[in-house]
Order: structure tokens, then C-alpha cells, then sequence
């Protein structure tokens, strides 16, 4: 072997970041694979991070529990009327000749707005004419037999038996005689009794017979609504009635024009219910405003106490189940956790879920992810303020939390 310097060969092993070289030397003995796991595992150890591990929040949606009110509102719908409406008819039967006057036309006092054929009536004035002329002529007749028999009577003549028969006779001949003059007046009136003439001034708002229909006296054939103060007409059930009480003040409102509102007052209240629909009728006095016209459909609403056990009204959303018992979730604002709560519902409704047990005035109910939801999982309201669902209120009232 000659004299000079030999080069040893090196190994380089990467770990991470930090290069660790050993000669190839080493390696070949038994030490060197137990330096490079112990300069693995030292390496590894030094360059270890720390990971920090956050708690996972998710956004939900809460509905706060607002106080139940004392009252309540009732709104029912009806159509405006005429305080008065005449039902127009025939005093007499016969076989309508005419009809005068169309829906929608005003009247006033003293026009004609149906006839009836009058033939029969006149042939009844002239049978009662003849009639008194007879009586008259009667009356005449025995006039003159009573004279006669007063003369005789006077002479000796006569018997009184026979002045007291002719007298009585004269009697009898006027009496004939007044009673075929009233049937003459009775005919005359049957005469005028043909034409239906309105009295009041006012507006026709229905035909109910036409020319040709033989009726009856006494059937209606026009109505008349009365110009002067209207009213709305309305079916209230059994169960609100005793909330309506005559002079009773409520709001009325008309679908025609969202902007008109009167102050109304209760007139009249039906004192028995309506045997089909088991309702009772009411009628409720406008005060006189051109705007207001006849068969509008208006809107009668009224205050009630509130007397019944309340409900509340949560989203569907926010209803779930845990143990085969429905829940809702609710949020503890000062530990910012979610608790499990047993409720009891009273109904479902289109728009939400009415409760009747189990919440009350100031709970705040997780109203979507329910599904996410686990006891005691943190969350953390954000925003100003929670919006609230208040009792039978069935509004979609929600805010976002994180």
C-alpha cells in the first residue's frame, strides 16, 4: 500500500428540514442504522407542532318567545247593507202587465214600479156601483112606506105594529145601503192596489217576479234599499258571540280600498243562532260615507279578552324528537349552550306548530339544524336582537346565530 489519504464515502439522510450526513463507514457496522432511528426519532421530536383544536359552531336559526297578549282580535268578513230594506209586493193576487224599473235604478215616493192586469177589479167597482144604486133606490122605497105609515098612524089608520114594521124596514135599507157603498170604496181601493208604488226614497237592488208570473198578495216582487245609514251584516259562531254586545265599538275595513277604515258600532245582536250554520247574525252601524257602497264585502274586527289557555307558535323547523318524545331545543343565554326540551303540541298548522305546554314568555327555540344540535353544544348569539314568535303568532320569525 502506498503512502496518501484515502476519501471516505458519506451518506446524507433528509428528515423534514435537517440533513444528517454519516460516513458510509459507520453505516457498515452494527452502530450506524441505530444512529440514524435515534437521529429520526430526536429530529422528529424537535420539529413537532403544536395544533390547537377548535370547537365547531354552527349556524342556526332562534325564535324568542314573546309575551302571550291579554287580548285578542277577531275579524270577520260580511257585505254592506241598508239599515232598512223594503220587501215591495202586491196587497192583491193577479198577473204582473208591467214591470217599470230595473236593479240598480233609484226610486222615490210615489213611482210605479210594477202593475198587475186590473180588469177583474174594474168589472168588481162596477158590480158595487150597481149594488149601491139598488141600496139607494131601496132606501127610497121604504123612506116613503115609513111616511106613509106615520100619516096613517097619526089618523088612526094604522096600527103602531105596522109604523114600527115599516120603520124598521127603512133601517134595514140603509144599512144595505152603507154596506154597498163601503164595498164600492173597498172595489176602488182593489183598483189602486194594482200598481206597486215605492214610498221612500231609495235604490232597487233585486227583481223578484217579471210580467206574466201570476202572484200572490204579499209576494215580494222588488226590493227597495232605503237611502240613509248602511250597515254590515256578519256570521259570528258560538264560541266569540259574548264578545259582541250592542254599542259595542269595532273597526271596519273594505277590501275594495285597504286605505278606508271606519269606526263602526254594534246595532243589533241575533238572539237565537241560525239553525243551518249555527251562527249568529249581527249587524254592525257605518257612519254615512259616500265612499261606502252598497254589496261592498268589509272586514269587522274587534278586541276580546283573552281568556283561553295560550299557545305558543314555533316553525315546523324547530321541532324534533329525542327518545320517541317530541323536543325543542332551546338556547341558555348566559351559557351560550342548547338544552333539550319536552313539549306537548296542541296542533299543526300550515305555517308552524302550535304549542300548548312547555314554553313560555322569554325562551329563545333553536328554529333550523335542529338535526346538529347535541346537550350542552355551545353557540354564541350575534346581532342586536333575537326576533320573537309570539303567542298564536305563526310568522316565520328567525335570526341567525353562530
Amino acid at each position: 500500500m502506498t503512502g496518501g489519504v484515502r476519501r471516505a464515502s458519506i451518506i446524507h439522510f433528509q428528515f423534514g428540514s435537517t440533513q444528517v450526513s454519516l460516513s458510509k463507514s459507520i453505516m457498515n457496522t452494527a452502530v450506524g442504522p441505530a444512529l440514524v432511528v435515534v437521529a429520526a426519532l430526536g429530529l422528529a421530536g424537535c420539529s413537532q407542532e403544536k395544533v390547537e383544536v377548535k370547537d365547531i359552531i354552527r349556524p342556526v336559526k332562534v325564535v324568542e318567545i314573546a309575551k302571550a297578549n291579554d287580548t285578542r282580535e277577531l275579524s270577520y268578513s260580511g257585505s254592506v247593507r241598508a239599515r232598512t230594506e223594503m220587501n215591495l209586493g202586491f196587497r192583491i193576487n193577479g198577473k204582473i202587465t208591467e214591470r217599470l224599473v230595473d236593479i240598480g235604478q233609484r226610486v222615490k215616493p210615489g213611482d210605479v214600479l210594477a202593475r198587475i192586469d186590473p180588469a177583474d177589479y174594474d168589472l168588481s167597482v162596477k158590480s158595487a156601483e150597481a149594488a149601491l144604486e139598488a141600496a139607494e133606490r131601496q132606501v127610497e122605497t121604504t123612506d116613503l112606506a115609513r111616511r106613509r105609515a106615520e100619516q096613517l098612524f097619526a089618523k088612526h089608520f094604522a096600527s103602531k105594529s105596522q109604523l114600527e114594521q115599516a120603520t124598521l124596514s127603512y133601517d134595514q135599507a140603509v144599512a144595505t145601503r152603507n154596506s154597498a157603498r163601503s164595498s164600492l170604496d173597498q172595489a176602488k181601493n182593489q183598483v189602486l192596489y194594482t200598481d206597486v208604488k215605492a214610498d221612500r226614497n231609495g235604490i232597487v237592488t233585486s227583481v223578484t217576479a217579471d210580467v206574466g208570473q201570476v202572484v200572490g198578495s204579499g209576494t215580494p216582487v222588488v226590493t227597495v234599499a232605503v237611502d240613509g245609514e248602511k250597515e254590515v251584516l256578519i256570521a259570528v259562531p258560538e264560541m266569540d258571540i259574548a264578545q259582541f254586545k250592542p254599542g259595542k265599538d269595532v273597526k271596519a275595513g273594505f277590501w275594495s280600498d285597504d286605505a278606508l277604515t271606519l269606526d263602526g258600532k254594534v246595532r243589533e245582536v241575533a238572539g237565537s243562532a241560525d239553525q243551518q250554520s249555527r251562527t249568529f247574525a249581527v249587524r254592525v252601524s257605518l257612519p254615512n260615507d259616500p265612499r261606502v257602497l252598497l254589496g261592498m264585502t268589509a272586514t269587522i274586527e274587534a278586541s276580546a279578552a283573552n281568556n283561553s289557555p295560550q299557545s305558543v307558535s314555533i316553525p315546523l323547523s324547530a321541532l324534533a324528537q329525542k327518545d320517541g318524545q317530541q323536543i325543542v331545543w332551546t338556547v341558555d343565554r348566559n351559557g351560550e349552550t342548547v338544552h333539550a326540551r319536552p313539549i306537548k303540541v296542541a296542533e299543526f298548522t300550515a305555517d308552524g306548530v302550535h304549542v300548548a305546554e312547555g314554553l313560555k314568555s322569554g325562551d329563545v327555540v333553536v328554529a333550523a339544524g335542529t338535526q346538529f344540535m347535541t346537550e350542552n353544544l355551545k353557540v354564541k348569539l350575534t346581532g342586536d336582537a333575537v326576533q320573537s314568535a309570539s303567542a298564536n303568532d305563526d310568522g316565520d320569525a328567525a335570526k341567525r346565530m353562530r
